[in-house]
């Protein structure tokens, strides 16, 4: 078998300039748009510890977002695959993010995903909640980070939808 490649391609276009461009670091906007063909565009910011608009998205949340989104879509292809109905999904992920101001820099320490899965049988039970270590393993963002990325996870039965779906 031999390797794929996938290529992702965005613009990026700082919206920030408030005349006078980057002459000061508190003159300047950190607004910023993300841009895909075909999709609607995504405004960005600095988070707010960095002089950026606290009500727009910023690139950390994106981030956490994106691990968050990847484990669930992992851990839901590996449930259909071991014929594992997951009926609902919701996860609440956090992501630590450690500055060094002497730097001027900083970088993640962790993120934890807090996925609460329900399931159709309880006879799946321990495969569903152990699934979570897998998708993990095949999650291709967080295959991509340089820090750990923890799951603490919650299975849940709903047995009502095993007999509705039974009948």
């Amino acid at each position: 078998m031999t390797d794929q490649i996938h290529r992702y391609e965005l613009e990026t276009v700082w919206e920030g300039n408030r005349g006078e461009g980057t002459k000061t670091y508190a003159g300047y906007g950190r607004g910023h748009r993300f841009m895909v063909s075909g999709k609607p565009d995504i405004a960005l910011t600095a988070d707010a510890a960095f002089r950026g608009d606290p009500g727009v998205h910023n690139p950390e949340e994106l981030l956490v977002a994106a691990l968050s989104s990847c484990h669930m879509l992992s851990y839901l292809a590996l449930c259909a695959l071991r014929g594992i109905v997951v009926t609902a999904y919701h996860d609440k992920a956090s992501g630590t993010m450690v500055t060094d101001p002497s730097a001027g820099g900083g970088c993640f320490a962790e993120v934890t995903l807090h996925p609460h899965v329900t399931i159709a049988n309880a006879n799946d039970l321990v495969a569903a909640t152990e699934l979570h270590a897998d998708a993990n393993k095949v999650c291709f963002i967080a295959n991509s980070v340089n820090f750990p990325v923890h799951q603490e996870p919650t299975v849940e039965v709903n047995a009502e939808f095993g007999m509705r779906n039974a009948e």
